[in-house]
């Protein structure tokens, strides 16, 4: 596999970052997506129950404490629910505007690494082919046998390996697009849902 790498040429050294870059972004971003879903689970039913009792304050306290997009954008909500409903929904609509970036944070960056190994392996066979037409120049219509397949092999092993790192860069990008997208609807729908519960509350007192 050494061989292989080092036979890849400098391009290698690129492909090999960007393989390690998109590694970190695709573990942080389950760790993320994962964790989200779990605290969300648990902090929606507390939350409810709050609203639902009309204890406004302990939901504050509560949506203060905790860390998930929802609390903030509930606890925005809940800091205007003496306002009007317009100033309310402007309030939770600021509240997203801030959270939708961490909930697609590092995701931009995965697409442009799967663009990128794919027109690093391109660079790759483009210098190794140039190296092969240089050995044929040099040393005639067969050249040198080693040489030749020294710059074949460079131009093969980047193409493969910018295309071993692009393939699974780009499924990953696409599925944490669609669960960010997901995520932020389901944001939306559920704050939507504790606003109206928030306005009958008051409206019954």
């Amino acid at each position: 596999m050494l061989d292989l790498f080092v036979k890849g040429g400098p391009v290698m050294y690129v492909i090999a970052l960007c393989a390690l870059g998109a590694t970190v972004i695709i573990v942080e971003r389950f760790l993320f997506f994962r964790l989200l879903a779990k605290h969300q689970k648990e902090f929606l039913p507390r939350l409810q129950h709050l609203l639902k009792s009309g204890q406004f304050e302990q939901a504050e306290e509560l949506c203060r404490a905790s860390e998930v997009p929802l609390a903030r954008l509930a606890g925005a909500a809940l800091e205007q629910r003496n306002l009007d409903e317009g100033v309310i929904k402007e309030a939770v609509l600021n509240a997203a505007n801030r959270q939708v970036p961490r909930v697609e944070r590092y995701i931009s960056a995965l697409g442009t690494i799967a663009n990128i190994s794919t027109l690093l392996g391109l660079l790759g066979t483009v210098s190794g082919n140039i190296r092969a037409f240089g050995v044929l120049a040099a040393s005639g219509a067969m050249g040198n046998p080693s040489l030749l397949a020294g710059a074949i092999a460079e131009a093969l092993i980047t193409t493969a390996a910018g295309l071993i790192v692009s393939i699974p860069a780009t499924v990953f990008y696409n599925y944490f697009v669609s669960r960010a997208n997901s995520s932020i609807i389901d944001l939306e729908s559920t704050v939507g849902d504790l606003v109206l519960l928030v306005l009958s509350h008051r409206e019954e007192t």
